[in-house]
C-alpha cells in the first residue's frame, strides 16, 4: 500500500487530517514478517507500537500447563503492543504471524509524543481499549458458561466481527484459522471444533468452502449464540 494511505484506516488515526497522517508515516518504519515468524514474545520489554499494513497475526498466551491460548486474531489496520508502551511493563502476550505480514512500527518515545501532541489520538486509543475490554469480558463470560457448541459459536462470531465481510446478511470469514488454532481460541479440542463446524453446516447455519466459512444468516446466528 503506497505512502501513508493505510494509516487512515487505523482506528486511532482515522480522525486525523492527511497532513498529520503523513507526519506519522515519516516517524515509523516498516518490517516484513513471514508466516509463523514470532513478532514479539510474552514477558519481553515493549519498545514499539505495531500497526498491521497487510496480513494476519495471532495474539496468544501460555496457560499454566503450557498450552497455547489464543486471545484474538488481528488483520489489516489493527494495532497491537500498546499496553507495554503505555505502562512500561513487559509484553502481556506473544504475537505470531499466521500469514506473510507487513507491519508499521512506531517507537515508544515517538508514540508517547503523539499522544501529547494530538489529544484526539489519546481519546481514540481509550475508546479502542474500552472496546477491546468489553469484547474480552463478553468472551470470558461466554467461554465460561456455554457448552462446547456455544464456545465454538462464540469464536466464530468473534472472527466474523474482527475479519469477516458481510454481504446480503451473510458473513464470510476468509482464510479460517487452523482447527487447532480455533480450539485454542475456544478452550476446547480440535476434534470438537471439527464436529461442531460440520454440525453447524449440516443444520444450514454455516457453509464450509475450503478454508472459508460463511455464516448464512449472521443476525440469526448471533441471536442464537450471543
Amino acid at each position: 500500500m503506497p505512502s501513508s494511505e493505510f494509516l487512515a484506516y487505523v482506528p486511532i488515526f482515522s480522525e486525523l487530517p492527511d497532513s498529520t497522517i503523513d507526519k506519522i508515516e515519516k516517524i515509523g518504519t516498516r518490517k516484513i514478517f513471514k508466516k509463523n515468524d514470532v513478532i514479539l514474545m510474552e514477558d519481553e520489554v515493549g519498545t514499539a507500537l505495531f500497526v498491521i499494513v497487510t496480513g494476519k497475526v495471532k495474539v496468544a498466551r501460555s496457560s499454566t500447563d503450557g498450552r497455547e491460548v489464543i486471545l484474538t486474531i488481528l488483520s489489516d489496520s489493527d494495532f497491537f503492543g500498546e499496553m507495554a508502551i503505555l505502562d512500561g511493563q513487559t509484553r502481556s502476550a506473544t504475537v505470531m504471524a499466521i500469514e506473510d505480514t507487513e507491519l508499521f512500527l512506531i517507537q515508544r518515545n515517538e508514540f508517547i509524543d503523539l499522544l501529547k501532541t494530538y489529544p484526539e489520538v489519546a481519546i481514540s486509543l481509550l475508546q479502542e481499549l474500552t472496546k477491546r475490554l468489553r469484547a474480552a469480558d463478553s468472551k470470558i463470560k461466554a467461554l465460561s458458561l456455554k457448552d462446547a457448541e456455544g464456545k465454538v459459536a462464540t469464536v466464530i462470531l468473534q472472527l466474523a466481527d474482527d475479519v469477516g465481510k458481510i454481504k446480503q446478511g451473510k458473513v464470510e470469514i476468509d482464510k479460517l484459522p487452523l482447527q487447532q488454532d480455533l480450539a485454542n481460541m475456544a478452550g476446547t479440542s480440535r476434534e470438537t471444533i471439527s464436529r461442531t463446524l460440520h454440525s453447524f453446516a449440516k443444520k444450514g447455519m454455516v457453509e464450509l468452502d475450503g478454508n472459508k466459512l460463511r455464516i448464512m444468516d449472521y443476525e440469526k446466528f448471533k441471536e442464537l449464540f450471543s
